[in-house]
């Protein structure tokens, strides 16, 4: 993979002196009003112990896609912040056990994929790096006895775990904090339930309880406080969205919720556009409203199009990660990306990490064979490290509107405020 120079951003194909610097100049403005107010909401709402966040950038509209509470992708982060990452994992392990010393990491069982093993070694190493022992533990229960899985030079031993009473950890080791970066699409073990040692993130916000459109909602309305503290229309950072109930694509039940959606999602968006002088296309994203790795997604500009799949569409859609059955759908605006990358012109999106509140770093994932309304996460993707100046917490004022400071500001706020909706849903778990 090639080495991002030092503060490489895509070029933004829209005119930076239209909308997009408005919304970063407003950003500029307002910047120590919106420091303020993230400082007092993570007091009241304490973030998930990670999270990342995909972007999308129209140039007249900033805004997430995706939330993921068990991030992978760790190794594709730029290795100059991982000290800030460290102090952030320290940060965070304090706030559930202040005397932690040992992590149980759960991962996912992907054997054979060497770039989930790559984010996984690098994970561990930022843990060891924060002054923890680590050992990793399997949900696999044929696993009966250590296993080595390479990471490229890195040998990782993931062992079989072992519950005593309410606690849980593998051979010769106590674990302080239990760390999940298992998304538990294939349901919630019974071997974690009722755990004395803090779990995180919790088994309900795996894939098998949570719900995009739930988060979504949560974000909504962080959006229209947000717009409403720095005096923005909170559209311009927050997508459209509706969900479906039951629906089977193989069998075509469901279909006419599905349409009829999908129609008043693009009306809706086509009256914004309108209200702000943008003239592209309207389109929405089809999505599983559970899941991840960029599966059961498609694009649709015509409502009618639901109906026209195909078999293969129709099976591509039916059957998430594990083969779990797709029955619930989710339509949200789609956001065009119209950041590119190199001479290529590859149409790029930025991706940001964050470890407790912290934004520790984040890539541009790039595809060289998607447009600008495709879904990126998709095989012939490739990453480009973030270089942030001070990870998104320093705008340079200076510099004005359009600077990579500023960008990669930008993102840091709304990745942040997709963070605080992910800490709302937290809020909402544990109160149950």
């Amino acid at each position: 993979m090639s080495v991002t120079p030092a503060y490489a951003v895509p070029h933004l194909t829209t005119a930076l002196s239209g909308p997009l610097q408005a919304i970063e100049r407003r950003f500029l403005e307002r910047q120590a009003d919106i420091e303020h107010w993230f400082r007092s909401q993570w007091l009241t709402t304490p973030a998930p112990f990670y999270a990342s966040v995909d972007l999308r950038n129209a140039g007249f509209k900033l805004a997430p896609v995706d939330t993921n509470l068990f991030p992978a992708g760790f190794n594709n982060l730029n290795v100059a912040f991982r000290p800030l990452a460290t102090q952030a994992i320290q940060t965070a392990a304090e706030r559930l056990v202040e005397t932690a010393c040992n992590i149980l990491l759960i991962p996912e069982d992907h054997s054979r994929n060497q770039f989930y093993l790559a984010n996984l070694a690098t994970l561990k190493g930022m843990l060891e790096m924060a002054g923890f022992q680590v050992r990793l533990g399997s949900l696999d229960p044929e696993l009966k006895a250590p296993v080595e899985l390479a990471a490229g030079a890195e040998v990782l031993i993931k062992e079989p775990l072992i519950r005593r009473g309410n606690r849980l950890g593998v051979e010769g080791f106590d674990a302080c904090l239990v760390l999940l970066n298992n998304d538990l699409s294939s349901g919630r073990p019974e071997i974690l339930d009722g755990l004395e040692q803090p779990l995180v993130p919790p088994p309900a916000l795996g894939w098998s309880n949570r719900l995009k459109s739930d988060h979504f909602a949560h974000y909504h309305r962080v959006a229209q406080e947000f717009g409403a503290l720095v005096e923005l229309d909170s559209w311009l950072l927050d997508p459209l969205f509706r969900k479906c109930g039951e629906i089977d694509f193989q069998k075509r039940s469901g279909e006419d919720c599905l349409v009829q959606n999908v129609g008043a999602v693009l009306k809706e968006i086509a009256q914004r556009y309108q209200e702000h002088n943008i003239d592209q296309q309207p389109y929405v994203i089809v999505k599983a409203d559970a899941g991840t790795y960029g599966m059961n997604i498609m694009t649709v500009h015509d409502a009618e199009q639901v109906r026209e799949l195909n078999r293969k569409q129709r099976n591509k859609m039916a059957k998430g990660k594990g083969g779990a059955a797709v029955r619930q759908i989710m339509i949200q605006e789609g956001v065009y990306t119209f950041e590119t990358w190199g001479d290529s012109g590859a149409v790029a999106e930025p991706v940001v990490y964050m470890i407790d509140h912290f934004v520790v770093g984040g890539f541009y994932r790039v595809h060289t064979g998607r447009t600008a309304h495709d879904n990126l996460n998709a095989p012939g993707m490739h990453f480009e490290p973030l270089a942030f100046d001070d990870c998104c917490a320093s705008p340079n004022r200076a510099a004005g509107p359009g600077a990579h400071e500023n960008r990669f500001y930008a993102y840091g706020v709304v990745a942040r405020l997709a963070l605080l909706a992910a800490a709302r849903e937290l809020r909402m778990v544990n109160s149950t």
